[in-house]
């Protein structure tokens, strides 16, 4: 492994992170303070965005987006990660690659005005009793005739107030296995609008401010079977064959988060100083900071391993689990021990330590709780000798 980078990814990495401080950092309180992203801001953001080539950039040339290999695709990750999540998500936003999987029909009705900003898309799978245990789900949808019936409640579905459509994940039948009956999935696309479908305020949320989340309530919603992605009763290998990088992508923006707070408590403990000298020469500091310095290079090693492995199709899910648990977990001790060396000026607002500190709670929980990657890993180790 070549662990420089090329002039290119060097420019991607340098173009996206004068965007950030240009076009994110100056906006960061007003959305911090007020938990509003106002659509003139995503506007006015966005045209900038796709001027600057970083809209949809995780897309392939073949659908307009920057057709960027996966090292490449994270190293612009992180970059954005940097800044307010609700920012840099929604203003400069990078279609679901699920929306690959879909037919040329569904590509050009659903994945092209995301590409061109016209819309945004958002996933729906958990639910208020199934949230690890996606085959818990409860949601379901029952064929007639040409049509599919949908019946249920989704939660917790980032952006759903934004998104012109939904890919809903519900129970469509069920299989016998040795050890029980086992829910088959479904996939289907469900449009904003449609008859029996309502999208309610979610939950206020200590983490992301302007990043919303919504309750997704389906009352007889009636779907032509066109609306599947996929096949029927395959929406897990749907799900797996195009979701599983989005670990990465969760890695990569906290190592942006986590880059942003060490090089704060750096700047600080040089600049502070106590009893007549900088306080980054105390060992209370100076051993802080090295643990910090060597746990986020350790993630981001984790991280471009496995990127790198995805380009060559080798990657595993331990791999990508590795460096999603990793990277969350490392932006939560930055964020915590930046702020224990800025000591009370840490919590205040006027820095964005309190933020980076609240925001990382999340991390831990979506796409895969710290229990889960952690269960996937040992799976993983356990298979491999016989287990």
């Amino acid at each position: 492994m070549d662990f420089g980078l090329t002039e290119e990814q060097q420019m991607i990495v340098d173009t996206t992170h004068a965007f950030v401080e240009a076009e994110l950092y100056p906006h960061e309180a007003a959305v911090e303070r007020t938990g509003l992203l106002p659509m003139e801001l995503i506007r006015e953001i966005q045209k900038k965005a796709m001027a600057a080539g970083l809209y949809a950039a995780n897309m392939p040339t073949e659908v307009g987006g920057a057709g960027l290999d996966t090292l490449s695709w994270l190293l612009y990750e992180k970059e954005l990660g940097r800044a307010n999540y609700a920012l840099h998500w929604t203003c400069v936003a990078r279609p679901s690659n699920i929306l690959l999987a879909g037919n040329a029909e569904q590509r050009e009705r659903y994945l092209m005005p995301c590409i061109r900003g016209e819309t945004w898309d958002c996933l729906a799978m958990t639910e208020p009793a199934a949230g690890s245990d996606l085959r818990g789900m409860k949601a379901t949808a029952r064929p007639d005739g040409d049509d599919w019936v949908l019946n249920g409640t989704k939660h917790f579905i980032s952006h759903a107030d934004l998104a012109g459509f939904a890919i809903v994940f519900v129970a469509t039948g069920e299989e016998d296995t040795p050890r029980g009956p086992k829910k088959k999935i479904t996939a289907f696309f469900v449009d904003k609008g449609v008859k029996g479908f309502t999208v309610r305020d979610g939950y206020r949320n200590v983490s992301h401010r302007g990043y919303t989340n919504s309750v997704l309530e389906f009352d007889d919603c009636r779907l032509n079977k066109r609306q599947i992605l996929g096949e029927v009763h395959q929406g897990f290998e749907v799900a797996n064959s195009w979701l599983g990088a989005t670990r990465l992508q969760v890695a990569s923006t906290c190592l942006g988060r986590a880059e942003r707070a060490l090089s704060h408590a750096l700047n600080y403990a040089a600049a502070r100083k106590q009893f007549g000298q900088q306080i980054g020469k105390f060992q209370g500091i100076s051993f802080k900071l090295a643990d910090m310095a060597m746990e986020l290079k350790a993630a981001e090693l984790l991280t471009r391993e496995a990127a790198w492995k995805y380009d060559r199709g080798t990657v595993t899910e331990a791999d990508m689990s590795m460096a999603k648990l990793k990277a969350t977990e490392v932006l939560a001790m930055i964020a915590d021990e930046a702020i224990q060396i800025h000591g009370g000026m840490g919590l205040m607002d006027e820095l964005p330590l309190e933020r980076i500190w609240r925001d990382a709670r999340v991390e831990r929980i979506w796409e895969g709780t710290s229990e889960i990657q952690r269960h996937i890993i040992s799976r993983e180790l356990l298979r491999s000798v016989g287990g």
